[in-house]
């Protein structure tokens, strides 16, 4: 009676604790559902940069991982990862009862065939929010709960898909696709049953097995062999297919990713073009996008010879040289150079750094006045000084050398400044600012200089990539396109979009062509012919600012503009061994020229529109010798049978780097007031205008805020 009574109490207590137990899992199961949340980490997919042609790397973002459909990944490399991490795959309810049982056998023997997880027990604790890394009870029986609900909700394709795009495989490779190419170059869908066996075997041990040697090399040797033994004992290999396989060779570890030279300069603008047009530090960092540059990798290798091989040796690294090409039908920067990022890391000289525009601001006044009524033969004053009511101080000529009345060829020709004051004040200087504002220039560093006389002079500060965007508006038949970095961006879905860059009509088609024909003019005889091409025509300008505190040239044929410009950190005179004080029709037309020649190689030769009055009439005659007998040089001749002369003869002589023009000296007076540190970016986008020197001091609203010098 005893005994019986004791067991009664026993089975009652059993049944009871069984119960009590059940009752337990219940209110746990009940409590425990699918997290709604992914781990960032196990969803990310690094974004990849390309080139222009969409197939030269430049830049990787974010972590390494290309999410691929199972459907792509060989059904041996499937085998290969259930027959090493949870044979039972397709079988079991999502845990392990012997798998739990295995890994704490193989804690104790040291062996590791199989992991103690099931595959979905692994998914769940890497793929879902909510679950630490831990060792702990409670951790783990909330992993077993939620695996047995997602193997309830979820297909096994399911489930082995994203255990195949979420786990490490080491190398900084995760998912199946990325490792595919880390360890073999390939993608995943090319993979050989020993290749794929391979990956198979770092699972458990990624970085062990990450780039083997020695007793390492051994091991993953021996978990090779396992792994192929193991398929073969699940019937995915036959003995005879086992033995034909040997260890793959494995492709070298690649170097982090590293960026270098202007690589960094072009990563930061894509990035901060990424952010303006919508997408987020964490898009571009884990949102597996694919982002094509505008950036044609040839060209960009062009800039950076095209100016290092210009600057020689001992040239002062206070000395910056920015240069900017874009493509003026889609407003794309195709090519820049920015200096050396070892020298500034914060901040490039083609698109961060903006010093005065000097005389390159001018054919923005030219282009004003001929698309309000204005004509190339408008005659303007051109004689020095020259007094306007705005200004307290009178305006002078370089050299205060006079140019009588002429029209407005000869005037962008020679570069005279009070021809362009003078033309500034008849159109209306807010017109000006207008069109500069309209062809790309931002309004922000126009606003405090347009209402000083000396406004069409450049006194205004741009960078390089503003001023070759503002110059291929007059290549493009007065239409600007909006500047930019990127092409298009594709998705992880696959989804893309292309850039859509703003179109402006800034002047009209006729007043481009006028604006571009007298350019022309200035590389054919005048302070820019250091920049001609003698396959094609070219149509530039020149600029230098007072004590060349910064010197510009800027040219564009019609396919591409281009701008080249020269400064210094501490805005001192731009001074280069062999070559002294610098003008823009020097260095920076040598510079412009050398990676035009290379840009244009090979393009078809494409002529610029006539002028609305081509050849020669009574209203396009050269300059008259003013009063004073001043006989300015350089118009274009007279010959009324053949015509403006097109394609001149070229020189046989190249320019002399040490004895510019008459017209290209600077007066003695200033650029920016201040350029960046060469470690902290500028803390403005327009820099202030240079103090004068005492007899010349002056103020924005006179005028006199730091006047370029004609040229």
């Amino acid at each position: 009676m005893r005994k019986r009574r004791i067991l009664r109490v026993v089975g009652i207590s059993l049944g009871t604790g069984i119960l009590v137990l059940a009752g337990l899992f219940a209110i746990a199961w009940a409590l425990t559902p699918i997290p709604d949340t992914t781990q960032k980490q196990a969803t990310a997919q690094g974004s990849v940069i390309y080139y222009r042609d969409g197939k030269s790397v430049l830049a990787r973002q974010g972590i390494d991982r290309k999410n691929v459909d199972l459907a792509k990944v060989p059904q041996h490399v499937r085998d290969a990862v259930i027959a090493a991490e949870n044979r039972s795959f397709y079988e079991d309810g999502g845990v392990s009862v012997k798998g739990t049982a295995r890994a704490v056998w193989s804690t104790v023997t040291g062996q590791q065939l199989q992991g103690g997880s099931t595959i979905t027990q692994q998914l769940v604790r890497n793929y879902y929010s909510g679950l630490s890394q831990e060792r702990s009870v409670t951790r783990k029986f909330k992993e077993i709960l939620i695996a047995m609900k997602v193997d309830q909700s979820k297909s096994k394709d399911w489930v082995l898909e994203q255990y195949l795009n979420t786990i490490y495989f080491g190398r900084g490779a995760n998912g199946v696709q990325s490792a595919a190419r880390a360890y073999f170059g390939k993608d995943v869908e090319k993979l050989t049953v020993s290749e794929g066996a391979y990956l198979a075997s770092v699972i458990q041990q990624p970085s062990r097995f990450a780039a083997p040697k020695g007793s390492d090399l051994a091991a993953a040797q021996q978990r090779w062999r396992s792994v192929m033994s193991a398929m073969e004992q699940t019937g995915r290999l036959t003995a005879q297919q086992v033995a034909a396989e040997k260890f793959p060779e494995l492709r070298a570890p690649k170097k982090p990713f590293e960026l270098k030279g202007q690589a960094q300069y072009m990563l930061e603008q894509v990035t901060a073009e990424l952010n303006r047009r919508g997408y987020t530090d964490e898009d571009i960092n884990s949102g597996g996008l694919k982002i094509v540059t505008t950036f044609d990798k040839k060209l960009m290798q062009a800039a950076q010879r095209a100016v290092e091989e210009a600057l020689p040796d001992g040239t002062s690294k206070k000395v910056r040289t920015g240069l900017a090409a874009v493509d003026p039908a889609t407003g794309e920067v195709v090519a820049f150079y920015g200096g050396r990022p070892s020298q500034s890391r914060y901040y490039d000289s083609a698109f961060s750094a903006k010093v005065m525009a000097g005389s390159t601001f001018k054919p923005y006044t030219l282009a004003a006045a001929l698309d309000n009524g204005y004509e190339l033969s408008t005659r303007v004053d051109g004689n020095s000084p020259l007094r306007v009511a705005s200004a307290s101080q009178a305006i002078p000529n370089d050299g205060d050398r006079s140019y009588g009345q002429i029209n407005l060829i000869s005037a962008t020709q020679n570069s005279v400044n009070t021809a362009f004051v003078d033309l500034g004040q008849k159109v209306g200087l807010d017109k000006v600012a207008k069109t500069a504002e309209a062809a790309g220039i931002p309004a922000a560093q126009l606003e405090q200089h347009k209402s000083a006389a000396a406004f069409p002079l450049g006194v205004a500060s741009v960078s390089a990539v503003q001023n070759a965007s503002g110059f291929a508006t007059f290549a493009n038949k007065g239409v600007h396109m909006e500047a930019h970095v990127v092409r298009s961006v594709t998705n992880a879905e696959g989804s893309k979009e292309t850039v859509e860059p703003v179109a402006t009509k800034v002047i009209g088609e006729q007043a481009a062509g006028d604006t571009t024909y007298a350019m022309q003019q200035v590389v054919k005889s005048g302070t820019g012919s250091g920049a001609r091409l003698y396959d094609r025509p070219v149509a530039g300008k020149t600029g230098t600012t007072d004590d060349s505190k910064s010197v510009w040239f800027n040219g564009f044929t019609p396919q591409l503009a281009v701008a080249v410009d020269m400064f210094r950190d501490d805005n001192a005179t731009v001074e280069i061994p062999g070559y002294g004080t610098q003008f823009g029709g020097q260095l920076p037309a040598q510079i412009w020229r050398a990676f035009m020649t290379e840009a244009m190689a090979g393009k078809p030769v494409e002529e610029f529109p006539e002028p609305s009055q081509y050849g020669w009439s009574s209203t396009y005659s050269g300059p008259d010798q003013d009063e004073d007998g001043a006989d300015p040089t350089g118009t274009p001749s007279a010959n009324p049978e053949d015509g403006w002369e097109e394609n001149p003869e070229p020189d046989t002589g190249q320019p002399e780097l040490t004895d510019p023009p008459a017209t290209e000296s600077p007066l003695d007076e200033g650029g920016p007031d201040e350029q960046p540190e060469e470690t902290s970016p500028p803390t403005s986008e327009v820099p202030d205008q240079p103090s004068l020197q005492e007899d010349d001091r002056g103020s924005p609203e006179d005028g006199r805020s730091g006047r370029p010098s004609n040229n």
